[in-house]
């Protein structure tokens, strides 16, 4: 992926057809490049995305350079933060031969500020951006409608991060406080318990619909951990040392079975949610460098990474492949034959009611008149005879 300046974002576009795409942002280059948006192609062969963009944006002087990206889980629009407090919607338009990017403006966030955090509910109805003034803001998407306007939510706004019910918002302060938002109205609805030595700072809700926690990294000193909160009650039931260092960003798949964290040195952990085990190492990933961005591909066990140093990365996850729908098709099928088959042998070996022990006629079942014999036959006179008469 060459062109432009360093990688500062970068995100993933799950299209209606099904089709990932990656879209980056990169600052104005040394050699006086522009800023630019580029969308990219994702391979899921090869594990890799084309190195010529589809469609490129170029960024005014005054935009600055990108800063965050949100894509909406539908895959038909984007939002973009710039430094300089420039937030534009991109609305993405075409397949991959024809892709068309058009931009416009978001009225409630018209000079707003730097954005540090942008997200999108689960399912798209809901929009928040937290600023850098610590400014939040919660949206109807996309009709814009404010449901909160917080100028002091925060000291500044360092992550966030909406239910999978799309019912709370979880934000987190550089000062290490973390609150919980209703969306519905915009009522702040708590904080979250710490101690007075320990930072709360990134953030993610469970996304697999069984396990209702917010899991969020907590420094305290120079120990990193994952402290784990029940949201019917808001209070810590847990935490485990994970990365075992400062996360400079942490995403969750879209099933929820899978939770990733990036160090400030450019490492990179997966870790199993329901066992709470790292079942993925990437060490020195970015070398040296902090992971800016970091996000699951919607439909494959790979994530990326970006960093101002080495720019966006690709990287396939060492963790045990899903069943495909087709598999399981094929594994019920295969139940039911083998089922069938069980059953013709027990049914062939058994002594069922066609399988006396005595006389067969040539398709293996017994004559009728052998089934409903004459009490008074042969065999059954000779019973009756080895008795002898009977005194009455």
């Amino acid at each position: 992926m060459e062109g432009g300046g360093a990688v500062t974002c970068g995100s993933w576009i799950k299209r209606p057809e099904n089709v990932n795409l990656v879209v980056l942002g990169k600052s104005r280059g040394a050699n006086s490049s522009p800023s630019v948006l580029e969308i990219f192609s994702f391979d899921p062969k090869t594990n890799s995305v084309y190195t010529s963009p589809l469609v490129t944006y170029v960024l005014e002087e005054d935009e600055g350079d990108p800063m965050t990206i949100a894509v909406n889980p539908s895959g038909d629009d984007f939002v973009c933060s710039t430094t300089t407090g420039c937030c534009k919607l991109f609305e993405v338009y075409g397949g991959e031969t024809n892709l068309k990017l058009v931009a416009k403006s978001i009225s409630p966030l018209h000079d707003a500020g730097p954005q540090k955090c942008l997200t999108f509910s689960v399912d798209g109805s809901r929009f928040a951006s937290g600023g850098v003034d610590g400014h939040l803001r919660i949206m109807y998407w996309p009709s814009l409608r404010l449901i909160l306007d917080e100028p002091r939510a925060h000291k500044s706004v360092l992550d966030m991060d909406f239910s999978l019910d799309s019912e709370f918002l979880a934000t987190t302060s550089t000062d290490g406080s973390a609150r919980i938002w209703k969306t519905e109205d915009g009522v702040p609805w708590t904080f979250l318990t710490r101690n007075s030595d320990e930072k709360i700072e990134l953030c993610k809700f469970s996304k697999d619909g069984t396990k209702p926690f917010l899991f969020c990294t907590i420094q305290k000193g120079d120990k990193a951990v994952v402290g784990v909160y029940d949201i019917s009650t808001w209070n810590k039931i847990g935490h485990k040392r994970l990365l075992r260092k400062p996360a400079s960003v942490m995403s969750i798949s879209r099933d929820g079975k899978y939770l990733a964290m990036a160090s400030k040195d450019g490492d990179i952990c997966a870790v199993d949610v329901k066992k709470m085990e790292i079942c993925h190492w990437s060490k020195r990933l970015h070398l040296g460098t902090s992971i800016a961005s970091l996000e699951f591909c919607p439909t494959q066990r790979v994530v990326l990474t970006t960093s101002s140093q080495w720019g966006a990365q690709i990287t396939k996850l060492t963790v045990p492949a899903d069943w495909k729908e087709w598999q399981i098709y094929a594994l019920l099928v295969g139940l039911f034959l083998a089922s069938a088959v069980v059953f013709y042998v027990f049914f062939e070996n058994s002594d069922s009611f066609w399988k006396f022990p005595g006389q067969r006629n040539q398709n293996g079942r017994p004559k009728i008149e052998t089934i409903f014999r004459d009490p008074q036959s042969s065999d059954d006179q000779n019973m009756w005879n080895a008795f002898g008469p009977l005194d009455m």
